[in-house]
């Protein structure tokens, strides 16, 4: 029997389960560069994205911000 895979499309007010993968690049690449200026703060990571990059999407910025964040806050960077 074949198992079955419910997708749901992302209509903006649901959270992401997965970040694409320029996402990822992207939040690694100014982690790198700029670790120690992020913090445990959404809202003060989006700020230090804002300074850092040329992202004009408030989307995209906001998801970097969110990967940035989430990384600091699991340790995982």
């Amino acid at each position: 029997m074949q198992s079955r895979c419910i997708i749901e499309e992302h209509t903006g007010e649901k959270s992401m389960g997965i970040k694409p993968t320029y996402i990822k690049a992207l939040g690694m690449e100014i982690l790198s560069s700029y670790g120690p200026r992020f913090s445990k703060d959404f809202d003060e990571n989006k700020q230090i994205v804002s300074e850092v990059t040329t992202v004009e999407s408030k989307r995209v910025r906001n998801r970097v911000a969110g990967f940035i964040t989430r990384k600091i806050n699991t340790g995982r960077h």
